[in-house]
């Protein structure tokens, strides 16, 4: 595949090489030869080892665990194509982190999220391909332009390949994720439900209120971000106290820290759905209640679409 004006260079960084290889063979083009190291201090060293002068060049990259040594990577290899003539720079961040810190949490605190875009954009990098932003105005941050994919096409497929959708009820494990479970819910035509948590008192744990009737449903919890596990295995205890029959979720990014993995392996939780925007680790892989989706081809599509100057937007209508 080529570009419409030159040609397509797709440069790996460490953070996901499987999932760069797998959206490389997707649209048929080799990885770039290059070497990203470490000094023995841990600096890091880049250099592309092809000719990349006036291609179309994307860097796969996500911004995930080590998150800033990762970040460093991105930077430094934006820097190389730039110095080294590619005529456009895309990166392609599956997995942007920061992306919590989109807003001041309180007084004296950083909106990292805006600090990181910045980066990004000084960096040299022309144009910004990532995947379910945990906010979508993160997207203003940047003063490039920035294509937001999202992976409700992939999990939708999958849910009806493995579902009765007549007995199924959606869920938002909280409020502020109720546009992304009514959008899922609307493609696959099932009822919402909205799992309310609140701390009556400093101290206290939080108290589920589950608003909708899921019982006799097998309920889908879905969000963005799973990263302790916690909010995800409490709303699967009360929707299984409210009477649901089984309860699964499908989260676009695994973060998966500290011990969430047998959080929600010793959980009541059916089974935990996630995409390879994260490389997950062994414990993940080894888990009997995860499962990965892969995005390869959804990102090969948009890089090709990308490079080809035809819409990206048309391959969620």
């Amino acid at each position: 595949m080529s570009a419409k004006n030159g040609s397509i260079k797709l440069i790996a960084g460490n953070s996901n090489p499987g999932l760069a290889q797998a959206i490389a063979d997707g649209i048929g083009v080799p990885l770039t030869k290059g070497v990203v190291r470490r000094f023995a201090d841990m600096e890091i060293f880049v250099e592309i080892q092809e000719n990349v002068r006036g291609s179309d060049a994307y860097i796969l990259q996500s911004t995930s665990f080590p998150a800033n040594d990762h970040l460093m990577e991105l930077l430094i290899i934006t820097d190389a194509l730039r110095r080294s003539s590619a005529r456009r720079i895309t990166a392609v961040i599956p997995y942007f982190g920061y992306a919590r810190q989109d807003r001041r949490s309180g007084s004296r605190t950083p909106i990292s999220a805006k600090l990181v875009a910045n980066l990004i954009t000084q960096s040299g990098v022309d144009r910004v391909m990532t995947l379910d932003l945990h906010a979508g105005q993160i997207q203003g941050f940047f003063d490039i332009p920035t294509d937001n994919l999202f992976a409700s096409p992939l999990m939708v497929r999958d849910i009806k390949e493995r579902f009765d959708l007549s007995k199924v009820m959606v869920v938002s494990p909280d409020v502020g994720g109720v546009v992304r479970a009514r959008g899922l819910a609307k493609r696959i035509n099932t009822p919402l439900a909205i799992i309310d948590k609140r701390r009556e008192r400093p101290g206290e744990s939080e108290v589920m209120n589950v608003i909708g009737d899921v019982a006799g449903y097998t309920c889908i919890l879905v969000d963005d971000i799973v990263d302790s596990g916690g909010t995800l295995v409490n709303a699967a205890d009360a929707l299984l106290a409210h009477g649901a029959k089984d309860v699964y979720a499908y989260i676009t990014h695994g973060v998966l820290s500290g011990g969430a993995v047998a959080r929600v392996t010793s959980s009541r939780l059916k089974e935990l759905v996630i995409t390879d925007s994260i490389q997950p680790t062994e414990a993940v892989r080894n888990a009997p209640n995860i499962r990965t989706l892969s995005t390869a081809s959804l990102i090969a599509e948009a890089i090709g679409r990308t490079a080809a100057e035809e819409s990206v937007s048309s391959l969620f209508d």
